[in-house]
Protein backbone atom coordinates (compact mmCIF):
# COMPACT_ATOMS: atom_id res chain seq x y z
CA UNK A 1 0.00 0.00 0.00
CA UNK A 2 0.98 3.25 -0.95
CA UNK A 3 0.83 6.32 1.87
CA UNK A 4 -0.92 9.19 0.64
CA UNK A 5 -1.49 12.67 2.74
CA UNK A 6 -4.44 14.89 1.18
CA UNK A 7 -5.62 18.33 2.77
CA UNK A 8 -9.30 19.09 2.27
CA UNK A 9 -9.87 23.26 2.57
CA UNK A 10 -13.92 23.03 3.00
CA UNK A 11 -15.94 25.85 1.04
CA UNK A 12 -17.84 28.40 3.76
CA UNK A 13 -21.27 26.59 2.38
CA UNK A 14 -19.85 23.17 3.76
CA UNK A 15 -18.90 24.94 7.02
CA UNK A 16 -22.15 26.62 7.57
CA UNK A 17 -23.87 22.93 6.89
CA UNK A 18 -21.59 21.38 9.57
CA UNK A 19 -21.91 24.20 12.08
CA UNK A 20 -25.67 23.44 12.13
CA UNK A 21 -25.68 19.70 11.66
CA UNK A 22 -22.28 18.27 13.12
CA UNK A 23 -21.67 14.73 11.80
CA UNK A 24 -18.88 12.34 11.69
CA UNK A 25 -15.96 13.13 8.97
CA UNK A 26 -14.09 10.27 9.81
CA UNK A 27 -16.46 7.52 9.07
CA UNK A 28 -17.72 9.27 5.91
CA UNK A 29 -13.71 9.49 5.03
CA UNK A 30 -12.75 5.91 6.43
CA UNK A 31 -15.93 4.47 4.32
CA UNK A 32 -14.47 6.18 0.98
CA UNK A 33 -11.38 4.74 1.83
CA UNK A 34 -12.09 1.07 2.18
CA UNK A 35 -14.51 0.97 -1.00
CA UNK A 36 -11.07 1.81 -2.91
CA UNK A 37 -9.62 -0.93 -0.90
CA UNK A 38 -7.76 1.71 1.23
CA UNK A 39 -7.64 2.25 4.89
CA UNK A 40 -7.88 5.38 6.79
CA UNK A 41 -4.92 6.31 9.21
CA UNK A 42 -6.24 9.47 10.85
CA UNK A 43 -7.48 13.24 10.35
CA UNK A 44 -6.07 16.24 11.76
CA UNK A 45 -7.78 19.57 11.44
CA UNK A 46 -6.03 22.36 10.91
CA UNK A 47 -6.61 25.05 13.71
CA UNK A 48 -5.53 28.26 11.25
CA UNK A 49 -7.48 27.17 7.96
CA UNK A 50 -9.81 24.40 9.54
CA UNK A 51 -8.66 21.85 6.60
CA UNK A 52 -8.67 18.39 7.38
CA UNK A 53 -5.12 16.49 6.93
CA UNK A 54 -6.38 12.83 5.92
CA UNK A 55 -3.14 10.27 6.30
CA UNK A 56 -4.71 7.69 4.72
CA UNK A 57 -3.28 4.02 3.11
CA UNK A 58 -4.24 2.93 -0.75
CA UNK A 59 -3.43 0.36 -3.04
CA UNK A 60 -2.01 2.98 -6.18
CA UNK A 61 -2.40 6.64 -7.81
CA UNK A 62 -5.60 5.64 -9.87
CA UNK A 63 -7.09 5.20 -6.01
CA UNK A 64 -5.83 8.80 -4.94
CA UNK A 65 -7.28 10.33 -8.02
CA UNK A 66 -10.46 8.78 -7.16
CA UNK A 67 -10.62 9.59 -3.86
CA UNK A 68 -9.91 13.21 -4.94
CA UNK A 69 -12.75 13.19 -7.61
CA UNK A 70 -14.82 11.88 -5.54
CA UNK A 71 -14.47 14.58 -2.88
CA UNK A 72 -13.94 17.08 -5.65
CA UNK A 73 -17.55 16.48 -7.11
CA UNK A 74 -19.60 17.00 -4.32
CA UNK A 75 -18.50 21.02 -4.61
CA UNK A 76 -17.59 21.02 -0.82
CA UNK A 77 -14.51 21.61 -0.90
CA UNK A 78 -12.30 25.01 -2.18
CA UNK A 79 -9.13 23.04 -2.87
CA UNK A 80 -8.26 19.55 -2.31
CA UNK A 81 -4.10 18.34 -2.35
CA UNK A 82 -2.53 15.10 -2.12
CA UNK A 83 0.76 13.80 -2.02
CA UNK A 84 2.09 10.74 -1.84
CA UNK A 85 4.49 10.27 0.93
CA UNK A 86 7.47 8.14 1.89
CA UNK A 87 8.32 5.66 5.21
CA UNK A 88 12.10 6.16 6.27
CA UNK A 89 12.59 3.13 4.55
CA UNK A 90 11.61 3.99 1.57
CA UNK A 91 13.42 7.37 1.30
CA UNK A 92 16.48 4.94 2.01
CA UNK A 93 15.47 3.11 -1.33
CA UNK A 94 15.07 6.22 -3.23
CA UNK A 95 18.56 7.50 -2.30
CA UNK A 96 20.21 4.00 -3.11
CA UNK A 97 17.68 4.20 -6.51
CA UNK A 98 19.20 7.63 -7.14
CA UNK A 99 22.95 6.52 -6.33
CA UNK A 100 22.68 3.92 -8.77
CA UNK A 101 21.72 6.74 -11.84
CA UNK A 102 24.59 8.83 -11.47
CA UNK A 103 26.34 7.07 -14.09
CA UNK A 104 23.45 6.76 -16.69
CA UNK A 105 21.79 10.43 -16.18
CA UNK A 106 23.37 13.41 -16.89
CA UNK A 107 21.84 17.15 -16.26
CA UNK A 108 20.06 19.21 -19.53
CA UNK A 109 23.21 21.11 -21.14
CA UNK A 110 25.93 19.15 -19.27
CA UNK A 111 27.73 18.37 -22.34
CA UNK A 112 27.68 21.84 -23.30
CA UNK A 113 29.19 22.44 -20.02
CA UNK A 114 32.14 19.69 -21.22
CA UNK A 115 32.82 21.29 -24.15
CA UNK A 116 33.40 24.76 -22.34
CA UNK A 117 35.45 23.64 -19.44
CA UNK A 118 37.85 21.33 -21.30
CA UNK A 119 39.44 23.32 -24.51
CA UNK A 120 40.17 21.40 -27.58
CA UNK A 121 42.79 19.61 -29.21
CA UNK A 122 45.11 23.44 -28.95
CA UNK A 123 48.81 23.98 -28.86
CA UNK A 124 50.96 27.20 -27.67
CA UNK A 125 52.83 28.13 -31.33
CA UNK A 126 55.40 30.87 -31.59
CA UNK A 127 55.14 31.34 -35.62
CA UNK A 128 58.44 33.65 -36.99
CA UNK A 129 56.77 36.05 -38.97
CA UNK A 130 53.87 36.79 -36.81
CA UNK A 131 54.72 40.04 -34.98
CA UNK A 132 52.20 39.15 -32.42
CA UNK A 133 54.64 36.77 -30.90
CA UNK A 134 53.31 33.44 -29.25
CA UNK A 135 50.09 32.66 -29.46
CA UNK A 136 47.17 28.96 -29.06
CA UNK A 137 46.85 27.22 -32.75
CA UNK A 138 43.64 24.98 -32.47
CA UNK A 139 42.74 22.22 -34.71
CA UNK A 140 38.79 23.06 -34.10
CA UNK A 141 35.73 24.41 -35.53
CA UNK A 142 32.60 25.72 -33.55
CA UNK A 143 29.62 25.14 -35.16
CA UNK A 144 26.27 26.70 -34.63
Amino acid sequence: MLKFVAKFTYSSASWARMLMIPDDRTAAVSMLLEHLDGKLESIYWDVETGSAHVIADLPDSVSAAAVITAAQRTGAFKEIHVQEVLIQDQLREMIALVKSAETVYRPPGQAAVERISSPPDCVNYEHPTDSRGPGLACNHRITQ
